[in-house]
Order: C-alpha cells, then structure tokens, then sequence
C-alpha cells in the first residue's frame, strides 16, 4: 500500500536511515534527528510541490515497507521515481511492485512526460529495478549542492514508452 509518510512511520524510516549498508547510495547513515528532518522534508514536499516520495506499507502487517515516489527536489537533474527499501523488506517484490505504482502515478496523475532514476552506477540492486521497469541508463548527471560530489546516472524513459510497456504487462 503506498500512502503519504506519518508520524507513526518513523522508527522503522529511523531505522532505515539509520543502516549504513542500505544507505550506501543514498547519502550515507542518518543519526535519528537527521533523519527526522528527511522524513518531514519528504512529507513536506507533498505541501510545497504536490507530490513526494510514499510510505510503502505491507498491506498484512502494517509495516514500515520503504519510501518510494515522485521526486524532484529544486535544482534536480529531471522528474524522479526513487526507491529505497528496508533490508528486511528487500527481494519480495516490494520496491518492483511500489515504483510501477509511483511510475504510474507520475505519468497518469502528475502528467510527467519523461521520469528518470538517479543510480549510482555500483548501486547493482537499482540498477536491476530500474531495468525491470523497463528503464535505460541515460548517462551521468549532477545533483543540486550538496549532492553535487555523488557519482550518478539518468536512467529513465518516456512516459510512452511506460505506457507501452504496461499495456504489454
């Protein structure tokens, strides 16, 4: 289930941040008052811009699943579906079946007309999800300070070519 992240999401987004394994292309480990302030960035886009990245929650549980959605920060490289998924979460099919989720949501509500996924290129896991969706690597791109120094790559389509492929589905 994907839904807009709440208060009740923060020790597992806490934990999750937390994992220097899982946070290794995406930024690095967050102390808990760090990542706070990235959980309530990421809700607060959903005010200033409309749309954010999702809570995924395992529809049995309740769970905590990951964040995953829309993201485009100022000065970003594109219009972004990104994923990131708690360890124990991880091969189930969680990120595969949310990010088509928030693809198509990018496409059929927010009517982007291109969608990319920045991927550092050692970053294997998202480079297979990203192929998976059906997306290619557009080559490297720069993130907005101070991401700047991250090493980077557009992976992406159009959303015709998403569509195409959905319908195939």
């Amino acid at each position: 289930m994907l839904r807009l992240p709440e208060r009740q999401d923060f020790d597992a987004w806490a934990g999750f941040c937390a994992d220097a394994d899982q946070m290794r292309f995406l930024g690095g480990a967050m102390t808990r008052a760090v990542a706070w302030r990235d959980m309530a960035m990421r809700a607060g886009a959903w005010l200033t811009h409309g749309f954010s990245m999702f809570s995924v929650i395992e529809r049995a549980t309740g769970a905590w699943v990951g964040r995953i959605g829309p993201w485009q920060p100022d000065g970003w490289p594109g219009t972004e579906v990104g994923w990131g998924v708690a360890r124990e979460f991880a091969g189930r099919g969680y990120a595969y079946e949310a990010a088509a989720a928030a693809m198509d949501y990018a496409v059929d509500v927010l009517g982007w007309s291109h969608v990319i996924h920045t991927i550092d290129p050692d970053n294997a896991a998202s480079i297979r999800l990203a192929e998976r969706l059906g997306s290619t690597n557009g080559g490297p791109v720069t993130l907005p300070a101070p991401l700047a120094h991250f090493r980077v790559d557009a992976w992406g389509q159009s959303a015709d070519q998403w569509r195409t492929r959905r319908a195939a589905e």
